[in-house]
């Protein structure tokens, strides 16, 4: 029910868009490994944001480039860095893009959070939030030899199974976090670009830290903290077994119990 409200939304988005005389061309800009997990849920988003774009005039494309090439350009639309945390604060501090997102694929540091740079967005769950993650887990299941990951294979809930068939009847080999943090960029992106009509970097970039409510296939409603950080449930996997979520039921916070709140 979930994927058909998807498409009918998307449907009913480009049928109320005037026809338009162009392709609105899309380009992402990636800094990363060209294999691997991360790769493949890139390519894995940009298919699907291209799906979606055959009805509302958009083309999206993926330009790999080195940090050096990265940062010789004169603008960008959207910067995806599989790379350390060095130089994610080189991108995400430089001025001339100080105005467009900086996406956060993999680095699940702390420092990086804490910096609260206005332009960086962290897809993958920080370090905090694994082991706040744990604390919830343990306090409860003492014995228990868990540990926390951003996406698994088995999850079924919020349509999360049918994203996990996609991906593997794609690329052969199961989806995990790094690939869905891949993914999740690209759809974070074009979710943006359908509902504003723009690629003005600083146009989506406001729309993602103020006003976007994300799906992603963890449940509604996951936005983005002041410290960048995506707020997301994260899984509790034992033997290779989801065994919860997190955060648990009843715990206060909700989301917001698991890393850094705010800059504040």
């Amino acid at each position: 029910m979930r994927v058909i409200k998807k498409w009918l939304f998307v449907l009913l988005l480009a049928l109320s868009q005037p026809l338009l005389a162009e392709v609105m061309n899309v380009p992402l800009h990636y800094v990363g490994p060209t294999d691997g997990s991360v790769w493949l849920g890139l390519q894995q988003g940009i298919d699907e944001a291209n799906i979606q774009g055959e009805f509302l005039g958009q083309k999206y494309t993926l330009q790999v480039v080195s940090m050096e090439e990265l940062m010789a350009l004169d603008d960008a639309t959207a910067i995806l860095l599989a790379t350390d945390e060095q130089h994610i604060q080189a991108v995400a501090k430089s001025e001339k893009f100080a105005n467009v997102a900086v996406f956060n694929l993999i680095s699940d540091s702390d420092d990086l959070r804490a910096e609260c740079s206005t332009n960086l967005l962290s897809i993958a769950a920080s370090k905090q939030m694994k082991q706040d993650a744990l604390a919830q887990w343990l306090e409860r299941n003492p014995e228990s030899k868990a540990h926390v990951q951003g996406w698994h294979e088995d999850f079924k809930k919020f349509a999360a199974s049918q994203l996990n068939s996609r991906f593997k009847k794609a690329h052969g080999v199961v989806m995990d976090n790094e690939a869905w943090s891949g993914w999740a960029a690209v759809k974070l992106l074009s979710d943006t670009v359908a509902r504003t009509q723009s690629t003005d970097a600083a146009v989506m970039l406001n729309y993602l830290k103020n006003k976007i409510a994300f799906d992603g296939q963890k449940g509604a409603g996951a936005t983005f903290r002041d410290t960048g950080q995506l707020r997301q449930l994260v899984l509790l996997v034992e033997d290779n077994k989801i065994v919860a979520e997190a955060p648990l039921r009843g715990v206060k916070g909700g989301l917001d119990s698991l890393g850094l709140k705010s800059c504040k």
